[in-house]
C-alpha cells in the first residue's frame, strides 16, 4: 500500500514537453527571475527514491505545478 501526497504551487509552471525530463536534475532552473540553486527538486527526488517511492509532476505554463509523491506505507528494510 502507498500513500499519495499532492503538493501544489502557484508558480509560473514548467513547460513539460521541453523540460519534463530535466525537472529533477541537479542545478536545473526554469524560472531565472527567482533566486535559487536548482537543487531542491533533485534532493526531494533522491529522498523519495531512497524511501522506495516515486515523484511525478503535472504542470502547465502560467498555472503552477502539482507534485505527486507516492510513498510505501511500510518502511523499507535496512540492509
Amino acid at each position: 500500500s502507498f500513500i499519495k501526497i499532492y503538493i501544489k504551487d502557484n508558480g509560473t509552471g514548467v513547460y513539460l514537453k521541453k523540460n519534463g525530463d530535466k525537472i529533477f536534475g541537479l542545478y536545473k532552473r526554469f524560472d531565472l527571475s527567482k533566486e535559487g540553486k536548482g537543487m531542491g527538486l533533485f534532493l526531494v527526488k533522491n529522498q523519495v527514491t531512497a524511501l522506495n517511492g516515486t515523484i511525478n509532476v503535472e504542470s502547465e505554463l502560467g498555472k503552477g505545478a502539482t507534485f505527486i509523491v507516492e510513498l510505501p506505507l511500510k518502511r523499507p528494510e535496512v540492509k
